[in-house]
């Protein structure tokens, strides 16, 4: 299977880097890791960005009443707490 072959690859390449001296395992991590790193977290970054669009729009689209169907309006209608709201109480300390 492939993640099989992806998993087997990582660890060698992991135990090739743990068996560098110290310089070359920095130069290894500071070249390899930290771009591909980067672009691990921009890419996570680009597509919640398009969920949370998307998500944003649907709940505008229910408020306007424009919602495809009822069944995916019920879906997206806020829930009531079951729990009222509590007062805060002062304590007088200043």
């Amino acid at each position: 299977m492939i993640v099989d072959r992806i998993a087997g690859w990582w660890d060698g390449f992991e135990l090739w880097v743990a068996g560098l001296p110290f310089i070359p395992q920095f130069l290894v991590v500071l070249v390899g890791m930290v771009p591909i790193s980067f672009a691990i977290a921009y890419l996570l970054d680009r597509a919640l960005k398009v969920v949370q669009h998307r998500v944003g729009l649907a709940q505008h689209r229910m408020r306007a009443g424009r919602y495809r169907s009822a069944r995916l309006a019920q879906a997206a209608a806020p829930v009531e707490p079951l729990v009222q709201p509590r007062e805060h109480a002062q304590s007088g300390a200043r």
